[in-house]
Formats: structure tokens, C-alpha cells, sequence
């Protein structure tokens, strides 16, 4: 695969119809990588519509039975929205066989890079592999198997009518109305060897006799081993592509990258009031944002990360520049901290980056966590759910499931990739924060009348407002690049 920045793809697309036996079924195991041009717009794009399908494969895989009817059906809802060719019954649709050809192997690229991306990427794959060779039907299951080198014949409807009582009383997880729907196939021993020690199969004349429901474990763990493998070939051609001043920067930001909205996009400037932050935080931040809250007004300080972190936050959920500018030199003058020393106009980070400095789901030891969660009067089946999930090394969807604790819902319907996301997402469900309106109003009007009286105060030096406002925001850069 080599990439180019031209007008390559415009001449690829003239001689697609050439070049369709390049993917002669709608699956594949990708064995072979591609050997065209790809411009690097293209190569960007596919790879990032990918990943927002692995993300979701990831998220409702650990929601739910991946077996299960709810699991494929909001699997298939879930990939309806997003611009890419889940689908695996496209026969002839050579563009959707080509994007999913070639955004496959430019994220192997980019999560071959350490033992972490690539178990990531290898599971959400093999999910992904395992709803789309479900969805086939027999005929292309059948292609789809003798083009991958699997030779599992499926049996006829005679030989099972035949054979239906030692199926029925060999395998086991099927009503005898199942058996008789189910196709069953022919596999070697050396294939269904765990089939056989579990005792789950009927073996005649060296074969097993395997259903649908168990033959996708045995293409899965085919599929596992190959792509494992080549995992590992993958990251040690690694020194040659970091050296491609083009693809490195690409393949770094897409391991960590995020693709959901534009949190930097200010919204909601002005509509949230300092007075309001305190309750916000208990009802509405994520629990990396409270834990910083609560540090802040503990301690009057935090260190740089936390400062740049908590900052973007507060930007995103719309502080305007000025209530930002108040809301930090209040709290350096507490701490005794230089109040010229405030921030400035910084992009919001995305989730995962959050996750790698100081998430508390993945930093947080178990115990100590535990006890957070308990203060915050989380029940304890919640509780022992968020530990399962911490466990697993699941942390977005620990936060994404204390949302649902938090917030009494059983299903929060998207998948949280950010925290001002959490943020919008609460206040949708606390409708608009009408909520917070209501708690404030008992303590809000002393506050009132002394806000009143400062923005009267602010008023009568018109002359000076705007210099030193220049001032401060010169200091607040420095302030965040400081330790």
C-alpha cells in the first residue's frame, strides 16, 4: 500500500470495474494488503470511519450478550448511522469491499504499536468479523468459508433428519425445534478439538458434526491466530513507516484519536453561571472533571495538567472568557498563587487523552475507588458493575455506566468519548438544567446581590476594564505552561 497526496484515486476509479476480482466475496480474513495508491486524504478518512465502527462494536459488546438478539439489533441500529459498508451481503459493491479492505489494514498499522492497541484491535475485529459472518446467508457462509480455506461442508437436510437425535443429545444449548433450524456443518477433529473435550459435538466416521451457533467460534479462533500474527509482523516493520514523515503523525493520532463532536465549538457561551458550578459538578461532570472540581476548591491549586484539563472543561460547557478569568484568580488568591496567572484559549482535549493522564477509572486503586463511589451514594450492584468493567480495562464505559447510575438510566443511548459530552448529555437528561435552577434559587439570591453590586462596581471603571482584561490574558498562557 503506498499513499500519494494527487489525484490518484480519480484513475483508481476508472479502472475499478478491472480490478473487482481483488475482492471476490463480501468477507474476508485480509491476508493480503492492499497494493494500490491511497491518497492521504482517503487514507485518513477511511481509517477514521472505521474506528467509529470498532467504537461502537466495543461499546455494545460489553453492554450486552454479543449472542443475543438485543446485541444485533442495536448493532445493526447502531451501524445504520454511521457512513460505512458494515454490511456483509453487498455481493457486487466493489467501493464498500475496497473501503473496508483497505481502512482494515491502515488501523492495523496504527494499533500494531504496542501490546494494548493491539489487543483493543483484535477483539473489536474479531466482534465485528463474528456479526458480519452471522448476517451472511448459507450460500455466501459457504463461499465465504471455502474462500478463507476452511473446508466445513454443511450437511444436507437428509443427514440431519437422519442424524437428529445423537445431534439432539450432542450438543448441547438446543430445543429439539432449534436442532431442526439450525444448519449444521462437517469439521475436522483438529478444528473442533475444544468442541470435543467440552463434550459439545457429535463425532461419526472423524468429524464433527457442528451447528451454525458454535461454527463461528471455530472461524473466530481461525481468524484470531491469523490476525495475531500478523499483529506481531506488522509492528516490526514499524522503524520503516515512523520514518515516513506523512504517516507517523497519522498513525499516532489515530490510536488515541477521537471522533465524536467538536467540543472546542462553544455552544452554550454565557448560559452557565459561576454561581452554578459547585451543583453542576455534583450532577453533571464526569468523575475525572468532579475529582478535579473538588481538589481545586479543597486545595486552591492544581498542577498543570489538572489546570489545562479542568480549564478546556469549563471552556467547553461555556464559560465565557471573562467568568473564567473571575473563576481562577478567585481561587489563586485563596491558594496564595499569583492571580496575574490565569488561562487561555486552548482546543478541548478528547476523552482518551484524558484517560491517559488521569482517569479515575484506570488510575484509582480498586479499593480506593470503591469508596468514592460509595460516597457519592452509588448502589452497590453499580458499584461491583463499574469494578467488572474497571477489571476488564473497560474505563470509558465505567464512566459511561456511572452516568447511567448517576443520572437513573438503564441505557444512555451513545457512546461517551468525551467529557464535555457527558456534560451536554447530563444536562439534556436533566432537562436543560432546570433542575439546578431550582436547587440555586434558596442560596442564590445573597449571591445575587453581591454579583449585582460587583457588576456595578465593574461598571464605573468603563476606562480600565478592557486593559487590564488584556493583561490577565496575557499572564494566563504562561499560567498554564507553568508547573
Amino acid at each position: 500500500m503506498e499513499f500519494s497526496s494527487g489525484r490518484a484515486r480519480q484513475k483508481h476509479s476508472r479502472l475499478g470495474g478491472d480490478r473487482r476480482e481483488l475482492y471476490p466475496h463480501s468477507l474476508q480474513f485480509y491476508l493480503e494488503p492492499p497494493t494500490e495508491n491511497v491518497p492521504l486524504v482517503e487514507f485518513e478518512s477511511f481509517a477514521i470511519d472505521r474506528l467509529k465502527l470498532l467504537k461502537v462494536v466495543e461499546n455494545l459488546g460489553v453492554s450486552y450478550v454479543r449472542s443475543s438478539e438485543s446485541y444485533r439489533t442495536k448493532l445493526e441500529s447502531e451501524l445504520r448511522k454511521l457512513k460505512f459498508p458494515y454490511r456483509a451481503l453487498a455481493e457486487d459493491d466493489y467501493e464498500a469491499r475496497r473501503k473496508d479492505h483497505i481502512s482494515h489494514f491502515i488501523l492495523r498499522l496504527a494499533y500494531c504499536q504496542s501490546e494494548d492497541l493491539r489487543r483493543w484491535f483484535l477483539q473489536q475485529e474479531m466482534d465485528l468479523l463474528r456479526y458480519r459472518f452471522n448476517e451472511l446467508t448459507d450460500s455466501l457462509r459457504q463461499k465465504f468459508l471455502e474462500h478463507v480455506n476452511l473446508s466445513f461442508e454443511a450437511i444436507s437436510e437428509d443427514l440431519k433428519n437422519e442424524l437428529v437425535n445423537e445431534l439432539y443429545t450432542s450438543t448441547p444449548g438446543l430445543t429439539m425445534t432449534k436442532l431442526k433450524e439450525q444448519m449444521f456443518y462437517k469439521v475436522g477433529l483438529a478444528d473442533a478439538v475444544d468442541l470435543f473435550r467440552a463434550r459439545r459435538v457429535f463425532i461419526k466416521d472423524g468429524f464433527a458434526f457442528v451447528p451454525l451457533k458454535d461454527i463461528d467460534a471455530i472461524v473466530l479462533n481461525n481468524y484470531r491466530t491469523k490476525l495475531s500474527k500478523a499483529l506481531a509482523l506488522t509492528a516490526r516493520s514499524l522503524p520503516s513507516i515512523q520514518s515516513d514523515e506523512r504517516l507517523q503523525p497519522l498513525l499516532s493520532h489515530l490510536s488515541h484519536s477521537y471522533v465524536g463532536p467538536d467540543y472546542s465549538v462553544q455552544k452554550n457561551t454565557g448560559k452557565i453561571s459561576l454561581e452554578q458550578i459547585d451543583a453542576l459538578s455534583v450532577k453533571s461532570f464526569p468523575l475525572c472533571m468532579r475529582q478535579l472540581h473538588k481538589a481545586l476548591r479543597d486545595n486552591h491549586h492544581l498542577r498543570h495538567g489538572g489546570r489545562m484539563q479542568y480549564g478546556l472543561f469549563l471552556k467547553g460547557i461555556g464559560l465565557t472568557l471573562e467568568q473564567a478569568l473571575e473563576f481562577w484568580k478567585k481561587e489563586f488568591i485563596r491558594g496564595k498563587v499569583d492571580a496575574d496567572k490565569i488561562g487561555n484559549n486552548y482546543t478541548v482535549l478528547c476523552y482518551q487523552s484524558i484517560v491517559k493522564i488521569r482517569c479515575p477509572f484506570r488510575h484509582s486503586d480498586p479499593e480506593l475507588l470503591k469508596q468514592k463511589l460509595q460516597s457519592y451514594k452509588i448502589p452497590p450492584s453499580g458499584i461491583t458493575q463499574i469494578l467488572e468493567l474497571v477489571k476488564g480495562m473497560h474505563y470509558q464505559l465505567a464512566c459511561q455506566k456511572y452516568f447511567e447510575l448517576t443520572h437513573d438510566v438503564d441505557d444512555v443511548g451513545f457512546s461517551l468519548n468525551h467529557p464535555n459530552q457527558y456534560f451536554a448529555e447530563s444536562q439534556r437528561q436533566l432537562g436543560g438544567g432546570r433542575e439546578l435552577k431550582k436547587e440555586l434559587s434558596n442560596s442564590g439570591n445573597s449571591q445575587q446581590k453581591s454579583n449585582s453590586q460587583e457588576s456595578m462596581n465593574s461598571n464605573s471603571t468603563p476606562t480600565s476594564s478592557n486593559t487590564t482584561a488584556d493583561a490577565e490574558l496575557e499572564g494566563l498562557e504562561a499560567y498554564f505552561t507553568e508547573d
